[in-house]
């Protein structure tokens, strides 16, 4: 009894651990998805975090963007209140406003004449593909030609000699025609030699046919360094036109482009009204298309005689070859003494010239 009774006891402990055994198992498995979801989880929310910060930083940039630019309004609406600065302040942006014109100025020019030199030397690029593809398809087409005459006589010499076989139909004619058919699997031979060359011809013709053009490279260097050079006559006939105002607007007009607020320098409320007065009709001078054309082609053509490169690529002339002539002349006030001569446009960037200017 006590026997039997240990047996059984010892079997359900064999079914109790064979039970235990399967559940570690599942439970396994629960507990590594668990720590893997934990690990998504938290890579996840370390880069919520990052994506905050970068965030907050952000917007702290802006608040400071737009903090400095509401010191501006506001400083720009208190010197507008008062009339011993209001009218300094509308000179300084009427200033600025001028270099910014003669900068749009240049770069329409520079847009202009790139445009067209693009698609006069894409017409050309696209012309010369033709021509030299044109040529390369004739001669493939002339061995096409050769190699289909040359499969047309292979055959024609196969025919001859199959049909001078057909005539020797005697039993003494035996060892003719077994030279003969020699003869024809020779010439076979070279029949498929001829059909293997007049297809390789036609592939070469297909592909030439099916060719497309390349792409366009883009402006040559000379001519972008030809552009560049009409820029810089541009620049220079519009400073030339301003010479015969009374101030240097094209110095003061680069003072006001380098600051971002404007001063007290331009003198009284009547003097300033003078100023701007000068500073409309420089609007109307640079902005006159009449002669600007034959202009640009007249110093473009002199600064071409003049212009030295540092680099076999570089498309901008050295700016200290580039010496003014001596009628390049701006007039100064009146209480000035002597004239000033044309500034170098490229050496000190008028109009923001090097904007402007092709790479």
């Amino acid at each position: 009894m006590t026997a039997a009774l240990m047996k059984a006891l010892r079997q359900l402990g064999f079914l109790k651990l064979s039970l235990r055994q399967d559940v570690p198992v599942e439970e396994d498995h629960r507990v590594l998805a668990l720590f893997r979801n934990r690990a998504e989880l938290k890579k996840a929310y370390g880069d919520l975090e990052e994506e905050t910060f970068r965030l907050k930083d952000l917007v702290k940039q802006q608040e400071g963007a737009t903090q400095r630019v509401q010191d501006m309004l506001n400083g720009l609406e208190a010197r507008l209140g008062v009339p011993e600065t209001a009218y300094p302040a509308l000179v300084f942006y009427q200033l600025r406003r001028l270099w910014q014109t003669g900068r749009e100025l240049v770069s329409a020019f520079v847009a202009d004449l790139a445009r067209q030199q693009e698609e006069r030397e894409r017409r050309a690029h696209l012309a010369q593909h033709n021509r030299e593809q044109f040529g390369r398809r004739q001669a493939a087409e002339g061995e096409l030609h050769a190699a289909q005459a040359l499969h047309q006589d292979a055959s024609a010499h196969v025919s001859s000699l199959e049909g001078e076989r057909a005539a020797l139909t005697r039993f003494w004619h035996y060892f003719r025609r077994r030279a003969l058919e020699r003869r024809i699997s020779a010439a076979q031979v070279g029949v498929a030699g001829a059909h293997a060359a007049v297809a390789q011809a036609q592939a070469r013709v297909d592909e030439i046919a099916g060719e497309t053009p390349p792409e366009f490279p883009g402006l040559s260097l000379q001519t972008r360094r030809s552009i560049n050079l009409a820029a810089i006559a541009c620049a220079e006939v519009l400073c030339l036109r301003l010479k015969e105002l009374k101030t240097p607007l094209v110095e003061l007009a680069r003072q006001a482009i380098g600051r971002r607020e404007p001063g007290a320098e331009y003198g009284t409320p009547k003097e300033c009204v003078l100023l701007m007065g000068e500073i409309a009709r420089a609007h109307r001078l640079i902005g006159e298309r009449g002669g600007l054309a034959v202009e640009i082609r007249e110093r473009a053509e002199r600064l071409k005689s003049l212009a030295r490169y540092r680099g076999p690529k570089d498309t901008a002339p050295q700016v200290d070859c580039l010496a003014p002539t001596e009628g390049d002349v701006l007039a100064l006030p009146a209480q000035g003494a002597n004239a000033s001569r044309l500034p170098n446009v490229l050496a000190e960037d008028t109009w923001d010239l090097f904007r402007v200017l092709l790479r």
